[in-house]
């Protein structure tokens, strides 16, 4: 049995320890309820992705595996592309779907899942979000913040990539873009000065293309020609944060980060890289080819067997994707259709 001076000894280094820690400031991590963490970086990043969402690749237009592949990709099976000095190379045209970004979409402020449920210093509360689901009535509306990360998964793990299809040139997991700084996303009205069409296409015809798109996008093949829909989801206009939340926290999130790829597209901060004219460089398209990108979830309730498309009916994949309390906010997994020349020398 421990004697006296050793329990004593004990109580007092305990002590010190409690009263060290209390002076010493860390971060709010996944301990504060108000935001989760992913748990990006652990064994998740194995389990929870959709590695099947790779395929199919395609090597000199044969396609290896099975998978959809979108409409405008590049078919030609041969390529020729210049280097930085003018001197042209030939080579073979490789696609798959790249896994290139992760997208988190947060009630809090500056509250970041993917960075281990941290606290990042970003706006105040006038910005805090809301899943909106109150009433449960057309005046309910939803809001949540977005961060945009560079997430080259590929790269990150070395595999089987050519460097030269890197087109951002980015192989590190790096924040690219914060919606608590941009003050067109909560307001709808600032917004409108980034996407002035909202004006012609706010009418009853323009939406009930919509339901056109609706059907096509659950089928699989969401209809580029219809650029201001987004399915199932809603409106893709205006490029801003509000909106009704008649519906599952799923499709909400869903449609604000279509919103937030759509902005991003019409600001040339997102680039093209689908199509025969994208095989050698990816081209700014300032309107977002909705069949070049398609979605897996990675948190609360992982997508791990295949992706859906922009504008997918929840009821097909994540209407029960849903955790009350710290699961109310989502990590997205973003993949874009890459065509690539790879040079023969």
């Amino acid at each position: 049995m421990t004697n006296r001076p050793a329990r004593t000894l004990i109580a007092t280094v305990l002590a010190w320890c409690l009263a060290l820690t209390s002076l010493t400031p860390i971060p709010v991590l996944a301990s504060d309820p108000g935001c989760p963490d992913a748990k990006l970086f652990s064994a998740k990043l194995i389990t929870d992705i959709c590695w099947a969402c790779l395929f199919p690749i395609r090597i000199a237009g044969l396609s290896l595996f099975g998978g959809s592949v979108p409409a405008g990709a590049s078919r030609q099976p041969a390529c020729l592309c210049n280097d930085g000095g003018g001197f042209p190379h030939p080579g073979l045209t490789i696609s798959f779907w790249e896994p290139a970004r992760l997208v988190e979409l947060t009630r809090a402020p500056g509250c970041s899942p993917t960075l281990g449920g941290m606290r990042l210093p970003l706006g105040s509360k006038r910005l805090l979000g809301t899943s909106g689901k109150a009433d449960y009535d057309s005046g309910d509306g939803g809001f949540q913040n977005y961060h945009w990360y560079a997430f080259p998964l590929l790269f990150l793990l070395d595999l089987f990539v050519d460097s030269r299809c890197n087109r951002d040139g980015i192989v590190d997991f790096d924040i690219l873009y914060l919606s608590e700084i941009d003050p067109t996303w909560n307001d709808d009205e600032l917004a409108f000065f980034t996407n002035p069409e909202a004006a012609w296409l706010a009418n009853p015809v323009a939406l009930a293309a919509c339901l056109g798109d609706a059907a096509a996008a659950t089928a699989g093949t969401p209809l580029d020609a219809l650029f201001w829909c987004a399915g199932t989801w809603g409106n893709l206009y205006p490029f801003s944060g509000p909106q009704g939340t008649l519906g599952s926290r799923a499709r909400a999130t869903s449609l604000s980060l279509t919103r937030a790829l759509a902005a991003l597209h019409r600001r040339g901060l997102a680039r093209r890289t689908m199509g025969d004219d994208a095989v050698c460089k990816a081209p700014i398209d300032v309107v977002m080819k909705k069949t070049g990108y398609k979605i897996s979830m990675f948190y609360p309730l992982p997508e791990t067997q295949r992706a859906h498309v922009i504008g997918e009916s929840p009821l097909r994949w994540g209407e029960w994707r849903n955790i009350p309390g710290p699961g109310e906010d989502h990590v997205y997994m973003l993949w874009r259709w890459l065509d690539c020349c790879v040079a023969l020398f």
